[in-house]
């Protein structure tokens, strides 16, 4: 049984009032569908009110959802002969970071991207999909092998934030993610970023500086939590709800300001109501992109990617 939220719970109880029907029909073998077919169209119609006038709050929690799909599922459902490459070999292996080599359409790519949990056990071991220095250190071995064998590179971003506890900072967080912005810049291979989450802060960027940025339909991407934003305007962390409207965190603003390039569409209400549209939109939108930057000489490439980052934040008045 899928979580609801608040807003979502009419929905939740009409689709349990079919689910109930259509079970009361088969076992006293009545015909009921007209009963059915009428609650469906109603059904249809709230999802359809209800999603069309979601606040930028609503479409965080959407976001946040426990059964939302991962870098995995993504993996598993979009690509072929995922092989997966661990350690930084400095000191361990951050299973809140996975990365791999893979095939996509037969194409070779490298695959790197936070990976959260699907309960509480999963996530203690994930971490949250909250990165150590050295899930950033791998991911940059190895897009650096993706560099020395000509291979596209797809980073998939879900991270509330790097991990900020006082082990990461001893072992170099800040410089960790400092050093793949850096060096991300200058990989000679198409980079494709995808935000099929949560992007929070410099945990988002240590693994986002690519040649096109896409982002899912309910996914945000921000300089920090609309809680962490609310605790420092407003001393309030229940503040989160105004904080996440004046970050303009959503892919349409974002789209507006020029800091992604593109929005993949989900399923209505989400993409953990469907798992295999979800990823074939998702691969679709990769493909699209990967065919336009393919295009592009190397030296074209970094120099767009340079200019592109650099553009955000520049306003005219």
């Amino acid at each position: 049984m899928l979580q609801a939220w608040d807003f979502e719970k009419p929905i939740a109880e009409l689709e349990n009032q079919i689910k109930g029907l259509k079970s009361f029909s088969e076992n006293k073998q009545l015909d009921l569908s007209s009963e059915v077919n009428n609650l469906e169209k109603k059904l249809k119609k709230l999802k359809k009110e209800i999603y069309s006038k979601l606040t930028p709050w609503q479409k965080i929690q959407i976001t946040r959802h426990i059964q939302r799909p991962t870098t995995l599922d993504y993996m598993s459902l979009m690509t072929e002969d995922f092989i997966e490459i661990c350690g930084d070999r400095l000191y361990s292996n951050d299973k809140a970071m996975v990365c791999g080599f893979a095939r996509i359409d037969g194409k070779k790519i490298v695959i790197v991207g936070h990976q959260r949990g699907k309960d509480t056990e999963d996530n203690l071991q994930r971490n949250f999909g909250c990165a150590h220095p050295e899930g950033y250190r791998k991911a940059i071995r190895i897009m650096k092998l993706a560099e020395r064998f000509s291979m596209p590179i797809i980073s998939f971003i879900d991270t509330r934030g790097a991990y900020p506890g006082i082990g990461a900072e001893e072992r170099g967080q800040a410089l960790a993610i400092a050093g793949n912005i850096r060096d991300m810049f200058e990989l000679k291979v198409p980079i494709i970023i995808v935000i099929i989450g949560e992007g929070g802060s410099g945990g988002a960027l240590g693994i986002g500086v690519g040649d096109k940025i896409l982002i899912m339909q309910y996914a945000y991407y921000s300089v920090i939590s609309p809680e962490g934003c609310a605790a420092i305007l407003w001393r309030d962390a229940k503040m989160a709800y105004r904080a996440a409207e004046v970050l303009k965190l959503g892919g349409d603003d974002l789209l507006k300001l020029g800091i992604v390039d593109e929005i993949i569409p989900e399923p209505e209400g989400g993409a953990h109501r469907d798992y295999e549209r979800s990823s074939v939109n998702v691969k679709s939108a990769i493909l699209k992109s990967l065919s336009e930057v393919s295009s592009l000489s190397l030296t074209e490439l970094i120099s767009r990617r340079y200019k592109k980052f650099r553009r955000i934040g520049i306003f005219k008045e």
